[in-house]
């Protein structure tokens, strides 16, 4: 009795709220009917990545040949991580989304980029044992207050019941920002960049790791990350990503 009137109750305030501040699209700030939500165009504006796309690096392709393709680029340069899997081209409403969440504070977003996030795994996140997010250094941290990629994977573990390892990858070097650097500098930039923390090498042995982060560019970052956590033993290391710089399908 006593949680059902504190349910009407929660539901009573929720209500009152949106009176007062009705749901709005988190990207041009049209109403909407619910909270976390696009309005119709800008869902529309969304370049969802949806196969054909490369089951190594998540490229779109342009051509479908069936189950398992990999890309010329992924046979060249084997990445550092098993598979990247990402929700949608870093364009629009997407580069939108990332850019208030990381620049404007605006962690109410991350509960649903997290759940299209979860969707795009394909049940990788499901069938994982770690959830670790690519680490910001202490110095950006203090700057920036939160870290954008973990405030991803957190919601991404509450939705999929999943255990979130936030300590046990670390960013050692204070990096430059990527943005501007050539792909050669980004590589350069990130080298050396991660480390498993001191009483944390066993967290990852022998264990299937979904490594979260916003943007995916050039890869070294996250190639950076995974590269760590192979070394230091993880069996499957899936990289799971909100958006994916690309210049158009292959």
């Amino acid at each position: 009795m006593f949680g059902t009137v504190k349910a009407m109750g929660r539901f009573a305030l929720r209500s009152v709220f949106h009176i007062v501040y009705p749901p709005t699209c988190a990207a041009c700030g049209r109403m909407t009917g619910a909270d976390g939500a696009l309005c119709p165009e800008c869902w529309r504006d969304v370049g969802f990545i949806e196969r054909p796309y490369c089951e190594v690096l998540g490229i779109p392709l342009s051509l479908d040949h069936g189950d398992g393709v990999v890309s010329g680029e992924a046979i060249a340069n084997p990445p550092a991580f098993d598979r990247l899997r990402a929700v949608a081209i870093h364009d629009g409403v997407a580069r939108k989304l990332v850019h208030r969440l990381k620049y404007q504070d605006r962690t109410d977003l991350a509960p649903f980029m997290a759940s299209w996030m979860l969707r795009a795994s394909e049940g990788r996140v499901g069938a994982c044992d770690y959830v670790i997010p690519v680490p910001l250094h202490r110095r950006r941290f203090t700057q920036r207050r939160f870290n954008q990629s973990a405030e991803l994977a957190r919601h991404l573990v509450r939705l999929a019941d999943k255990q979130l390892l936030a300590g046990t990858l670390l960013r050692v070097k204070p990096t430059e920002r990527q943005v501007g650097l050539s792909a050669r500098a980004r590589q350069d930039n990130v080298r050396g960049a991660f480390a498993i923390a001191p009483g944390h090498e066993t967290d990852v042995v022998g264990k299937r790791i979904v490594l979260v982060d916003d943007v995916y560019t050039t890869g070294a970052t996250v190639a950076a990350a995974a590269r760590v956590l192979k070394k230091a033993g993880a069996a499957d290391v899936t990289v799971l990503i909100f958006a994916m710089a690309v210049s158009g399908p292959i």
